[in-house]
């Protein structure tokens, strides 16, 4: 039970017994000089006094946070014989005074003694290699002494002496049984009886402080069971319990004594792996048990007659002398399980240094984020939009972010991060504000265009406030004729949320406000010709990602080709962005494309140059 609650436990009770010493030691002090052994009792106290430094030097030296495991070992070791020297103490003061009965000193040293047991199974129950020892060194001289009388009342306290030996060890026992039981539920799971969240920190902690003496590395698995929902979900959480079981077994199965498995919460586990001399074998050790438990994790479960299959994403974290405290590299193994999420599930990933620049990175692009609306940071950039012809046919409106610390920040770092944080919401808003203002400016000013296009992300989209803030922007600054200009671009991880809702709203944009939609980074995606037909789309945009292929790659005009006869045949207006060259260009008006935009033409331009350029254009 050497958790961090029984070293403070001990802890505490150092400056309980130096007072236990220090002050009743001064009254048989006192006794002693009254009845002409005041020698002995003066030499006993100064015993007395040597414990106690000793005691407090141990007080002192105590640091949980700071010590590591050996130094923790050899802390408890001469805490335990400093308080087996303390009640040695007790029991000399005991064999001192016993034979003075002619100053009745003998029954002050029986009380003491019974009192010092009483202390000692109290006190001292948290910890059996501790009171077990020390009752026996104080009850035995006092059941021998009875003994020795030699009369029948002396056979009878010898008797009770036992017996009281007896209770004082049952009844510490006893305590100890239910503190054990208490610490256990405390510090382990009760559904697959690993260690819990709250040990394994405290566990870390004590392994970071031993590698920050030895110089040494150790690792760290963070594992999470792939659609493990799934199964609670579909067959019950009775069911997903002993599947947990099931993969509790199996873990305990792969790893090595020296490593240590918890469980974080749910379907998260974490395992720390024993030492190492370097860092490359460290890596190479936290790979090999990583894939071992990838492929065992990923055999046949049978529960209950069902078979069920489930993978892992395991994150990796490299323990070293170099940590702050023990969240920060369970923070870093939670990153890399994550980068195994994001690229498809099932795998092992090694937080690295990149991996902790992008992190830092991405944590400096969301706090300062949240004061770009009201620094006035945000503002749009507008793209041409052309015909086969050259003409200005349209325009996107694309968010830009010039913050004083970061610099031009670009819309694929800051963007994802609003839409995960759910600013996005807010800053969609104002981006659609400033676009429909801009929108009628350009009317104002004769600059006449046949669409306008916005992004519209789809956790804006599926806002609840979303339709009522688009009806009182337009309301609000556009006139019939140029809501009838609008295009909201979406992209295809439309058909990844409530799809019927979605179409709903569409319809309902398009039926009363006139507003068209447009799937953006088509093919890149959720593709399917069952989505596309469900949609009430106006338009595809074909993604830069398959534009740049035409000319440099064999199979990049075959699928530019496909989406535009998929276009045709859906009757849909197709947009080429990315357009960067004349051979690009040559290629999508031989294949029927109408409209392009990208840096051939010109690239994202403000406002102000977007109105000299369409004028010198059209």
């Amino acid at each position: 039970m050497k958790d961090r609650r029984f070293f403070d436990f001990l802890h505490r009770q150092i400056p309980v017994f130096l007072a236990l010493s220090l002050l009743p030691g001064l009254g048989y002090l006192f006794l002693g000089w009254l009845n002409g052994v005041f020698v002995p009792a003066f030499v006993w106290y100064l015993l007395v006094i040597a414990a106690s430094l000793w005691g407090y030097r141990l007080y002192r030296d105590y640091d949980f946070e700071a010590m590591s495991e050996q130094r923790r070992d050899r802390w408890y070791r001469q805490c335990s014989w400093f308080f087996y020297a303390f009640f040695a103490l007790w029991t000399l003061i005991f064999l001192l005074y016993v034979g003075q009965a002619a100053h009745k000193l003998h029954y002050i040293a029986i009380f003491t003694e019974i009192g010092a047991s009483v202390v000692a199974s109290s006190l001292l129950a948290s910890d059996r290699r501790l009171y077990r020892p020390t009752l026996f060194i104080l009850m035995v001289p006092l059941i021998v002494y009875f003994f020795l009388i030699g009369e029948w009342y002396g056979y009878v306290l010898t008797i009770f002496a036992c017996t009281l030996t007896w209770v004082l060890l049952y009844a510490a026992g006893s305590s100890n049984e239910l503190l054990m039981k208490a610490h256990h539920q405390a510090t382990h799971d009760a559904l697959t009886a690993l260690y819990n969240r709250q040990y394994f920190v405290e566990h870390l902690q004590k392994r970071m402080n031993s590698l920050s003496e030895s110089g040494g590395f150790s690792y760290l698995l963070l594992i999470d069971l792939d659609h493990f929902k799934t199964v609670n979900d579909s067959l019950g959480h009775d069911i997903g319990d002993r599947l947990l079981q099931d993969v509790v077994a199996r873990l305990r199965q792969q790893v090595s004594a020296d490593d240590v498995v918890a469980r974080l919460g749910g379907d998260e586990f974490i395992i720390t792996g024993g030492d190492c001399a370097d860092r490359a074998a460290c890596e190479r050790a936290a790979l090999d048990l990583s894939e071992r438990l990838l492929a065992r994790l990923k055999e046949t479960y049978v529960v209950d007659k069902h078979h069920l299959y489930i993978s892992a994403s395991i994150g990796v974290s490299i323990i070293s002398r170099r940590g702050a405290n023990a969240g920060t590299f369970i923070k870093e193994a939670d990153i890399a399980m994550y980068e195994v999420k994001a690229q498809g599930r099932d795998g092992v990933f090694m937080f690295n240094e990149d991996m902790a620049a992008r992190v830092e990175s991405r944590l400096e692009i969301e706090r300062l984020l949240h004061f770009a609306l009201p620094n006035d940071e945000i503002s749009l950039d507008y793209q041409p939009q052309l015909d086969r012809a050259g003409r200005i046919v349209g325009v996107e409106a694309l968010a830009r972010w010039n913050n004083a610390t970061l610099g031009a920040v670009a819309p694929a770092q800051f963007i994802p991060v609003a839409e995960q944080t759910g600013l996005i919401v807010e800053l969609g808003k104002y981006i659609l504000e400033r676009a429909f203002m801009t929108l009628r400016e350009w009317h104002e000013a004769g600059i006449e265009l046949e669409q306008f296009s916005i992004n519209i992300s789809m956790r804006q989209f599926t806002h609840h406030d979303f339709e009522a803030q688009v009806r009182e922007l337009v309301q609000r600054h556009l006139d019939a004729q140029l809501r009838s200009k609008l295009v909201f671009e979406i992209t295809e991880s439309i058909v990844a949320e409530d799809i019927n809702r979605v179409i709903e709203i569409m319809q309902r944009l398009t039926a009363t406000l006139g507003i068209r939609f447009s799937m953006d980074d088509f093919g890149t995606g959720y593709s399917s010709l069952s989505y596309l037909t469900r949609l009430p789309l106006d338009e595809l945009k074909i993604d830069r990602a398959f534009v740049c292929t035409l000319g440099r790659q064999e199979e990049g005009p075959a699928m530019v080709a496909t989406i535009l006869n998929m276009a045709d045949v859906l009757k849909l207006k197709i947009v080429a962005e990315g357009v960067e060259t004349a051979q690009q260009l040559d290629f999508l008006m031989r294949h029927g494309c109408t409209v392009f935009q990208g840096y051939y033409y010109s690239a994202p331009l403000p406002k102000d140059r977007f109105v000299e350029f369409f004028r010198s254009r059209n």
